[in-house]
C-alpha cells in the first residue's frame, strides 16, 4: 500500500503525442496527477477521460500536471484519445502490470467483450487517481476495483484549491501501533 508523504513508484512511460513521459521529472509546480485508465474497451473510462479532458484547464492553472496511463498498447490508446479528443491531454500507454501493482492498481482478467464490443485485454488495471507532489511523494490516492464510482475531478479542483488555500498537508500517514 502506498502511502501519504512517502515516494510513490516510478513512473516511465511513452506518451502518443508527447514526450516520453518520467515522473520524477514531470517538474509540476504543485502536483502531478496520474490518472489510470482501464483501457479503450472500457465505456465508464471514456466518459470521465472526456471530463477530464474538459477540465484540464482547470489543473493547469493550479499548477497541476496531468497524465492519463493504461497498459494498452500504442493503437489501442490511440483510438481513445481520439475519442476523448482533448490534444493537450497526455496519454501514456503501455503500463507494466507489475508496475500497476507496485502502485497498488488491482488487476483483473478478461470477461471478452464489453458493452460496446471491444475485447478487453487478458489482464489490465482496474482504475486509480494519485496526486503526487513535486518531491515525488504521495499526497491523495484513490484506486478501485471497478470502473464505476471515481472521484469527480471539479470535486479533485476544489479539493486542490482548499489544500493549496489551507497548506493543507497530506493525511493518512500514521503508520505505528494502534
Amino acid at each position: 500500500m502506498l502511502m501519504p508523504r512517502q515516494p510513490v513508484p516510478a513512473l516511465r512511460l511513452d506518451t502518443l503525442a508527447h514526450e516520453s513521459y518520467e515522473l520524477a521529472s514531470d517538474a509540476p509546480e504543485r502536483f502531478s496527477m496520474v490518472v489510470f485508465y482501464r483501457g479503450l474497451h472500457c465505456p465508464v473510462c471514456a466518459k470521465y477521460l472526456l471530463e477530464l479532458g474538459r477540465l484540464l484547464p482547470e489543473f493547469e492553472k493550479r499548477g497541476v500536471k496531468v497524465i492519463a496511463v493504461s497498459s494498452d498498447d500504442a493503437g489501442r490508446a490511440g483510438e481513445m484519445a481520439a475519442k476523448v479528443q482533448a490534444p493537450a491531454l497526455r496519454f501514456g500507454y503501455g503500463l507494466a502490470l507489475r508496475v500497476a501493482r507496485e502502485w497498488g492498481l488491482y488487476i483483473s482478467t478478461s470477461r471478452g467483450k464489453t458493452s460496446i464490443g471491444i475485447e478487453e485485454p487478458a489482464l489490465f488495471s482496474e482504475p486509480g487517481v494519485f496526486i503526487v507532489r513535486p518531491d515525488g511523494t504521495l499526497y491523495f490516492g484513490q484506486v478501485q476495483t471497478m470502473p464505476f464510482a471515481r472521484p469527480h475531478f471539479d470535486e479533485l479542483l476544489a479539493a486542490i484549491d482548499f489544500a493549496i488555500s489551507k497548506d493543507y498537508p497530506a493525511r493518512g500517514e500514521y503508520t505505528g501501533p494502534l
